[in-house]
């Protein structure tokens, strides 16, 4: 059953202590990486043969595999994922940068050119579900940012084929090439480059403790985006809000994963005993309630303060992947809210909307990390560079004050590389 607090009867530190697995999966994966490092397709044929009980024979996907996945899958599917992919380049159409230049009138000129990466990795959990949703919402962002190509890493099932609608969503989004690898060889894949896969600049995508902790580790060889911690969500309800529909919300996190963890901060106690008694009365109801069941038990709670302010600093000092705004002008507390990857506002705004279809981003930041970071968007595959241009009368405006400047950092050899040209009158 779900864990009741009531704020400032509680030390704060029970109250916001988060649930840390443990993960001894360092060494496994540093030998994981140095092996595919070493021994490129070898390593991955038989990794894939140890972890997914696949015995391949070639890592990618063909075009005829591709093409028997969208004969399987069925047409009313197809439709649904264009749109959603459709809602999903609408959205971060919108985030498209352009550069800038700025011309002084001393002739200096500067600047900054947008160029997308080159090569983006994007991994895509296999196991105990199939998430086509990752599949548009890493994958498109890249095409927006002009990613020239874009390659998929997905885990196999024991007969070597990959889920259709992982194939039918990497289809629909435009995906170019697609690898038969998971897990942490996959990652290091993509970071150093095999005789099949090619490496990349970017990776991104979500994954097991095996597969952060190969991101962290190849992190500075290849960018990624960041280290997601088990899924998130917190609901922020007045007494007026429905229990059902809460514990609903609730449970859309808590069925991912049993590390997932779910939250509610009310103002009312009576929302929060009947949503704790809907808990109890959906957590049967679901497919996969198992792992909601250890969700809710384990990491999941409700904390119930005095006023809705107070549930919104809870909510800020909480700093959660999802947010919900379950109250009658959710728009009258949005600036309020500070830390958050994704906000949801409204009674009938439930998270799973953001999660396949409204277009905004779900790959998001966990654990607290909504503090500084951000969704994934068409940011996370472009390179910003700077130029400056100076002209010989514009250097000689401000080379003494440069000097001064480097001087006073003790750098004498980049005082005299711009003095040097103040002093030679030769062109």
């Amino acid at each position: 059953m779900i864990k009741i607090y009531k704020y400032g009867e509680v030390p704060n530190s029970e109250i916001f202590a988060r649930f840390e697995p443990l993960s001894n999966v360092e060494d496994v994966v540093t030998e994981i990486v140095e092996d595919v490092k070493l021994n490129g397709d070898k390593a991955l044929f038989a990794y894939e043969k140890k972890f997914d009980k696949a015995d391949l024979t070639a890592l990618e996907v063909s075009k005829e595999e591709i093409d028997e996945a969208l004969s399987i899958v069925d047409d009313e599917f197809i439709e649904i994922l264009r749109e959603a992919a459709a809602n999903i380049r609408e959205y971060h159409e919108a985030q498209r940068r352009e550069g800038f230049e700025i011309k002084r009138a001393s002739g200096a000129v500067l600047g900054q050119r947008i160029t997308p990466v080159e090569k983006a990795g994007l991994y895509v959990p296999g196991g105990t579900a199939a998430y086509p949703s990752t599949v548009l919402m890493d994958s498109i962002p890249a095409k927006i940012a002009g990613v020239n190509e874009v390659v998929m890493v997905t885990p196999p099932s024991a007969d070597g084929k990959i889920n259709p609608v992982i194939l039918a969503a990497a289809s629909v989004a435009g995906i170019d090439r697609i690898f038969k690898v998971g897990g942490a060889q996959a990652i290091a894949a993509l970071a150093y480059g095999t005789e099949s896969i090619p490496k990349v600049d970017k990776i991104v995508g979500p994954g097991n403790a095996f597969v952060a902790e190969a991101k962290k580790q190849v992190f500075g060889k290849v960018s990624i985006d960041m280290i997601a911690g088990p899924s998130e969500i917190l609901v922020v309800a007045d007494g007026k809000s429905n229990p059902k529909y809460v514990a609903a919300d609730l449970l859309s996190q808590a069925e991912h994963d049993k590390m997932a963890s779910a939250v509610l901060v009310t103002d009312s106690i009576e929302l929060a005993n009947a949503v704790s008694a809907e808990l109890e009365a959906q957590i049967p109801m679901l497919l996969r309630e198992e792992i909601a069941r250890a969700s809710i038990d384990n990491n999941g709670k409700i904390i119930v303060a005095d006023t809705i302010d107070k549930v919104i600093d809870i909510a800020n000092e909480i700093a959660p992947e999802h947010l919900e705004l379950c109250v009658d002008d959710p728009f009258k507390y949005l600036d309020s809210i500070k830390h958050a990857g994704s906000v949801f506002l409204g009674r009938d705004c439930p998270e799973a909307v953001g999660d396949y279809f409204a277009g905004a981003n779900h790959t998001l930041p966990t654990s607290g990390t909504a503090r500084f970071s951000s969704a994934l968007s068409v940011d996370d595959f472009i390179k910003k560079t700077q130029y400056i241009y100076y002209t010989r009368p514009a250097l000689e405006e401000v080379a003494e004050k440069i000097a001064t400047f480097a001087k006073k950092e003790g750098l004498t050899g980049h005082a005299k590389s711009v003095v040097i040209r103040t002093e030679d009158n030769d062109e």
